[in-house]
């Protein structure tokens, strides 16, 4: 594989960075790693807005749960301030394939879309 552009790298350590509990757990953490038109398809089916997204993640995340546990993460740049990653993750014996979007604003790298899509 070949190595990965700054912008790509730039996606992926915001992408690791919102899988730890620490940043799950604070909303002004993970809300600074959000772009502000922000949306999600879970792996249960749901739309997620940024608010929603936030709330869950603050009131769900325990900062003894399991680690969550990437594999196959890859990224390419479709555009000079458009990345897209895909890799899959682990969690509690749940996995799930995953698609994010990285737009560049003015504060850096955010996060514009997710999608989680369960698999055995």
């Amino acid at each position: 594989m070949p190595e990965h552009t700054p912008d790509v790298r730039a996606a992926i350590e915001g992408e690791l960075a919102l899988l730890t509990p620490e940043v799950r757990r604070s909303p002004e953490l993970a809300g600074a790693l959000l772009h502000p038109d922000f949306h999600e398809f879970g792996a249960s089916g749901r739309h997620w807005d940024r608010a929603a997204v936030i709330a869950s993640l603050a009131e769900n995340t325990d900062l003894g749960s399991p680690p969550v546990v990437t594999s196959r993460m890859r990224g390419v740049q479709l555009a000079p301030d458009l990345v897209h990653l895909t890799f899959d993750t682990e969690c509690d014996g749940r996995h799930a394939h995953r698609s994010s979007l990285w737009r560049r604003t003015e504060a850096g790298w955010l996060l514009y879309f997710h999608q989680a899509t369960p698999f055995s």
